[in-house]
């Protein structure tokens, strides 16, 4: 639920968490209903430009980084030898600006349902779609649930879901069905990355995430909590599951002498992200 009230500020309500987070707003910039959901875009007096969907915040101009970096680089820094990529969702196009950034990288499709998330960012987050270009990089609106149970088997070194929250478009992206589908599309020792909620606000679905994945056979998880300021709670995070085989110490080396810039990530957030705080590894434990 969101609100706009006289003082030109944003609020987005949650009623689930009990909680609501506001961003002062100049102006609103545009609004699309698409067959899927409502997409609104405004203008902050601090944060840059803003989108919103069907009233919740998803991205802004200031802080996300945090969540592209987060989702892609501790993944990608966790396989042996990322060739091939795909992104579930991801609409924006930071993630897949974020994947090409590896040399490694042959090929990126990026399966978002939703074209006016895309027609939006062209727009209105023109940095985050600087590599759309890219000649090893393929954007298509189509079903991301269809795409993976169509994959071919064994053909994909890391899935990364970029979705929205466990409603609408995205119910269908956290469960057995759709984690099947995943697990035998990759590769031996390949790796599923999906965002996973607040670990503070939405521990009974991380949990439960985390169960599925376990259930239809990836080997093991790792859970990364990272900042988010503009979603309920402030702190996020991201779940990887592997398929085949324990996940092993990450390329450091290769993280420590990237060739490109992060505001966020490092070897050492890295690290630190895998050192589980004491709340969530007795939710984990249970």
């Amino acid at each position: 639920m969101a609100n706009l009230d006289q003082d030109k500020w944003f609020t987005e309500i949650s009623d689930r968490d009990g909680s609501a987070f506001s961003l002062r707003i100049n102006k609103k910039l545009d609004e699309k209903q698409s067959p899927f959901q409502k997409v609104e875009m405004y203008d902050t007096t601090d944060f840059g430009n803003l989108m919103i969907i069907d009233g919740c915040t998803m991205v802004t101009t200031r802080e996300n980084f945090f969540y592209h970096e987060m989702i892609s680089h501790p993944a990608l820094y966790s396989h042996p030898n990322p060739k091939n990529v795909v992104i579930i969702g991801g609409g924006d196009c930071g993630t897949l600006r974020e994947v090409l950034k590896h040399p490694s990288i042959e090929t990126a499709h990026q399966i978002d349902i939703d074209e006016v998330v895309t027609e939006m960012s062209l727009k209105y987050f023109p940095e985050l779609c600087e590599s759309n270009a890219d000649p090893r990089a393929e954007v298509m609106f189509d079903d991301g649930i269809k795409y993976m149970a169509e994959a071919a088997p064994e053909s994909i070194d890391v899935i990364i879901v970029d979705g929205t929250d466990p409603v609408g478009p995205g119910e269908g992206l956290f469960n057995h069905a759709f984690y099947t589908s995943c697990l035998k599309a990759l590769r031996s020792g390949g790796i599923l990355v999906q965002q996973s909620e607040s670990p503070l606000m939405h521990m009974p679905l991380l949990v439960e995430m985390r169960q599925a994945m376990l259930d239809v056979g990836f080997v093991d998880l790792q859970t990364l909590p990272f900042p988010q300021p503009i979603y309920p709670s402030g702190l996020w995070s991201v779940t990887l599951a592997r398929k085949d085989e324990k996940f092993a110490s990450f390329r450091e080396g290769d993280a420590q002498q990237a060739p490109f810039e992060t505001e966020y990530y490092n070897a050492g957030i890295h690290h630190g992200a895998l050192s589980t705080p004491g709340f969530m590894k007795r939710a984990f434990n249970k």
